[in-house]
């Protein structure tokens, strides 16, 4: 009798993720439960497929959309255009993990400050607000969510692949094209995921630092909910999660296909 009562109260792997299973209950699939429900509900609570001809065919919402996919993707090139080579140097040096901290530590700020006080400087130096202004605050924000996946994905390439490719004659560009650029492959799509997904559903950013002048996905969404209509704003976020999904998808189709280049490098 007294072993079966300690067998019970064994605590096990399982007991330990009944906490995150209710968090992910309670905050995810309620809260796509219900967007999915108000998505075909109108404001008296009637089935109605209204919604969707309200988004669907409206032209100016799928313009939002396609500038912000747009401005994600341009702010995701950016990104990687400067993180790269700023990863790869940090990756050859000791204080390397430091000076990545540093990066690091500006997130730990609301990123509306950070939004409201680069704003601020621009104001300052005279600096028209607009589409130059809103790219340079996407990559501020995100910049550093390219660099960690890569630094960390630079710093752990085993020497011994670059030191075989140099004795065998290969020279720097060489040893890099071929062997370094392909086994960060991974890190470059973790950080692509990283900067692309978060940017075409942020918000405010892009009001803030144009005055109002460019409208992305973001504050379409929020603009809905604000002005009560909960179905096109419903609506809005399940075509916003469709475009995650799909780029998840293609991030890790990618990511297989870099997985077999480096088995075949090994």
């Amino acid at each position: 009798m007294t072993k079966r009562t300690h067998k019970k109260l064994r605590l096990t792997k399982k007991v330990f993720s009944f906490p995150y299973i209710l968090f992910l209950l309670l905050f995810v699939v309620i809260p796509l439960v219900l967007i999915l429900v108000n998505a075909f509900l109108d404001s008296e609570n009637n089935l109605t497929l209204d919604n969707f001809k309200m988004f669907f065919g409206a032209p100016s919402s799928l313009i939002v959309l396609g500038n912000s996919l747009l401005v994600g993707v341009i702010t995701t090139a950016l990104c990687l255009i400067i993180g790269y080579p700023v990863a790869y140097i940090l990756s050859k040096i000791s204080s390397g993990k430091i000076i990545v901290l540093l990066y690091v530590l500006p997130m730990f700020i609301n990123f509306l400050i950070r939004t409201l006080a680069t704003k601020a400087i621009f104001i300052a130096m005279g600096v028209e607000l607009g589409m130059g202004t809103v790219l340079f605050g996407m990559v501020y924000n995100y910049l550093p969510f390219m660099i960690m996946p890569l630094h960390t994905t630079l710093s752990g390439i085993d020497k011994s692949y670059i030191e075989a490719a140099q004795d065998l004659g290969a020279d720097k560009a060489t040893v890099f094209l071929k062997t370094v650029l392909p086994l960060s492959v991974s890190g470059i799509l973790s950080g692509i995921t990283m900067v692309f997904i978060p940017t075409i559903s942020t918000y405010a950013i892009s009001q803030l630092l144009s005055n109002g002048k460019i409208f992305l996905f973001g504050d379409s969404i929020q603009l809905s909910f604000e002005q009560g209509l909960y179905g096109v704003g419903s609506i809005m976020s399940i075509v916003m999660l469709i475009f995650v999904l799909i780029s998840n998808f293609i991030m890790n189709k990618f990511n297989r296909n870099s997985n077999a280049v480096r088995r075949s490098l090994w």
